[in-house]
């Protein structure tokens, strides 16, 4: 029984379309009515063992699979068998290139190799603050603003400038004891003053540094020996005004936070890797990070944490890199995309993407047998690094993949399997 007319018509013009025709051996006539006819079903020999002469492409292990261009011996003394042309040429699927036409489609071959391997943890991420490098500004002490020096949100501080000045009356009473606690001796304890004017910390001034009195205005009380009605609160660090509470004239009592300071230049990238990504990151491992703000540029951090919990939802893990912002150009919540060199494994087979032709279900390469043969070959690949898939299965070391053009040779080969199919008798059909 004949194919049905439109699958060969299909057939035929495919075949044109790709110039695909040596190695076939079919001839196809269109007579002059409308129906076609396909004269010869049978496959015949490739050029490359016409003539009566067979070509030995290579030589396969008796006791295995494994192949060399060149007479050996297996490790029992075994000769190595020689595989002919013409038995490649009969396996399902095998297609014949000359090397004019590998010329003309552009076929790149490369090796399978062994090599170390580190897949790349991409992730998504933000810009946030280091929390180790926050400091609250919360006076032990109730008191009046009278007079606000930093009083916008944003605003960057440098140490010991002035936030604001303030009356308490709680530390004026307490400055105002002073003169009477040093009069000769300290207190009641008798511990006479120090010649050189440098008096002992005594009960008074330990109220105060209690307190967390400035330092300067414990300087001045020694110095002037007289309470202060207008006291000047300083910076304590260099850094960023991220909450502002401090209102002038406003009144505030002890413990109320009036100021939250953060020095950005370090912060935190805040990654979401996904669960199955995670055993291949490590703390202290290197990530590249880029900003859309700054195309182009490459921002290196270090992984400083990873969080213990998964988010139900994404099933993402929180992971903490460290990342130096001295210029403070890196803001809060930008996004940032992250690229973690995961922890390498040795000695994996690999090949490179572009070999691989992927339907979604099932994963194919074409083997380089020599001579101008082509073989497709289901594999199963693992891992991605780059331009490269680990193998798992269906490759060995030393075969040769197609990496250019292999999209065509497949066409090629799946247009061959299916002429042979049609070729083939079916039992029990009418001739």
């Amino acid at each position: 029984m004949y194919p049905p007319r439109n699958i060969l018509i299909a057939a035929i013009a495919i075949a044109a379309a790709l110039g695909l025709g040596y190695g076939l051996g079919q001839k196809f006539q269109m007579t002059n009515t409308a129906t076609p006819k396909m004269e010869a079903a049978a496959i015949s020999a490739p050029a490359s063992v016409s003539g009566g002469k067979d070509k030995i492409l290579y030589y396969r292990a008796p006791m295995g699979a494994d192949t060399s261009p060149v007479p050996k011996k297996d490790e029992m003394g075994m000769d190595y068998v020689p595989v002919y042309a013409t038995e490649v040429a009969a396996e399902p699927g095998t297609v014949a290139l000359s090397a004019r036409r590998m010329q003309q489609l552009g076929v790149r071959t490369e090796i399978v190799v062994r090599r170390n391997f580190a897949q790349t943890v991409d992730a998504v991420g933000t810009v946030q603050i280091d929390e180790t490098r926050q400091i609250d500004i919360a006076p032990r002490f109730d008191g009046w603003i009278e007079k606000l020096y930093a009083g916008t949100t944003g605003m960057q501080v440098k140490k010991g400038a002035p936030l604001f000045t303030f009356y308490s009356p709680q530390l004026t009473n307490i400055e105002a004891e002073y003169p009477f606690s040093t009069s000769g001796t300290i207190g009641n304890a008798g511990i006479p003053a120090a010649p050189d004017g440098n008096n002992p910390p005594n009960g008074t001034i330990e109220k105060l540094q209690n307190l967390a009195v400035p330092v300067d205005e414990i300087a001045r009380l020694r110095r002037e020996r007289s309470a202060s009605y207008h006291i000047t609160l300083r910076a304590p660090a260099d850094g960023t005004i991220v909450e502002k509470n401090a209102i002038e004239g406003m009144k505030f009592t002890a413990g109320d936070t009036l100021y939250r300071l953060v020095d950005l230049s370090n912060v935190w990238i805040m990654a979401d890797v996904y669960e199955q990504d995670l055993a291949r990151i490590a703390v202290g491992q290197t990530a590249k990070i880029t900003i859309n703000t700054f195309p182009g540029r490459i921002f290196e951090g270090k992984i400083s944490f990873i969080y213990p919990g998964i988010n139900k939802d994404t099933r993402t893990a929180k992971v903490r890199i460290d990342l130096p912002n001295p210029t403070g150009e890196l803001r809060l919540d930008m996004y940032a995309d992250v690229h973690i060199l995961g922890t390498p494994d040795n000695n994996v087979l690999v090949i490179p993407a572009s070999a691989v032709l992927d339907s979604g279900k099932r994963q194919v390469v074409l083997i380089d047998l020599g001579g101008g043969y082509f073989r497709p070959q289901p594999v199963e690949i693992g891992m991605r690094a780059g331009n490269y898939f680990e193998i798992l299965k269906g490759l060995k070391e030393g075969d040769r993949v197609v990496t250019s053009a292999n999209f065509l040779i497949d066409s090629e080969s799946n247009l061959r399997a299916a002429l042979q199919a049609f070729a083939a008798p079916q039992s029990g059909a009418a001739p």
